[in-house]
């Protein structure tokens, strides 16, 4: 329980110095172009990094995992929305874990 306790600590830490400190360093505009299109990228980068690897894992077989990635891809650059995405997806997923198992 007392570890517990100081995990959550740790955490809290960490999310406030991550919220707080560029605030504090920033004090006037960022007009370097580099560092703005740095930070303009970070949440789509770090979104990437959570979510690729949860897709091909979530299923039983990764291929199936890899298709479905490889079809939302194809059908968001289609210009589908993100319920169709969802549920071709979701199809991919089903049609090949019937076919690979």
């Amino acid at each position: 329980m007392d570890k517990t306790y100081s995990y959550i600590a740790v955490m809290f830490i960490t999310s406030y110095l991550v919220r707080v400190l560029p605030l504090t360093i920033f004090r006037k505009p960022i007009k370097s172009r580099f560092v703005q299109s740095f930070l303009y990228y970070v949440p789509y980068v770090t979104l990437s990094i959570m979510t690729f690897p949860a897709i091909v894992e979530a299923t039983q077989s990764p291929v199936a995992g890899a298709l479905a990635l490889i079809a939302g891809i194809a059908a968001a650059w289609l210009g589908a929305g993100l319920l169709p995405v969802a549920v071709i997806c979701c199809a991919v997923v089903l049609a090949a874990e019937f076919l690979l198992i």
